[in-house]
């Protein structure tokens, strides 16, 4: 998600000056997303130039609100008509991580795998305890955002799996690698298969 099109969701249900804008998004995301002051007021900048905000007279308090322009709903309603492509989505760091690493000579990727999967089982067992903390109907945005990273989490365990099982099986081109030990391979398959 965008902090550009959070804000405009936010600011859809009424005017609000960044402090406010900054805990509706947390509270919004179960405070899985923490985010910047700063970040609030540079998007706030960026949407008031490109003409989706337009920012009100400081309350007595020093406060300044914003509320959202017929371009902002426009650009708002867009954004939820259109489907999130993989392709506008970060780089996966953990892919890429592994990539480099069985091609990095005295790295033990068996242990990156490893030390990877408790982590994500950690978090896993972690987001698993704050989806069932609450179950008030109000609290279901957040919860929605927590079962989307209890999801991501499995299948990041279900591919470490698969990268587990390709890892037995790799034989490295060159010299001076040991070759796999006896029966891994077939191991490797039947984990595979199940």
């Amino acid at each position: 998600m965008s902090i550009r099109h959070g804000l405009l969701a936010l600011l859809e249900r009424g005017q609000m000056y960044g402090y406010q804008l900054r805990a509706a998004f947390e509270e919004s995301t179960g405070s899985t997303w923490p985010l910047n002051i700063g970040q609030v007021y540079t998007t706030l900048s960026r949407l008031e130039r490109d003409g989706l905000v337009r920012s009100l007279p400081e309350s007595e308090a020093g406060q300044r609100p914003y509320e959202i322009t017929d371009a902002g709903r426009a650009d708002l309603t867009l954004w939820f008509a259109t489907p999130i492509s993989r392709t506008d989505r970060p780089r996966d760091e953990l892919a890429i991580k592994l990539a480099l690493a069985l091609t990095t000579p005295g790295v033990d990727v068996r242990a990156v795998v490893q030390t990877q999967r408790s982590a994500t089982m950690r978090t896993l067992q972690e987001l698993t305890r704050l989806k069932y903390a609450s179950d008030r109907p109000e609290d279901l945005p957040w919860r929605l955002v927590l079962d989307a990273m209890v999801f991501q989490a499995e299948s990041e365990v279900r591919w470490l799996d698969h990268c587990e099982a390709s890892l037995v099986r790799y034989r490295p081109a060159g010299p001076g690698h040991p070759p796999a030990p006896a029966g891994a391979v077939e191991r490797a398959d039947e984990e595979a298969r199940r």
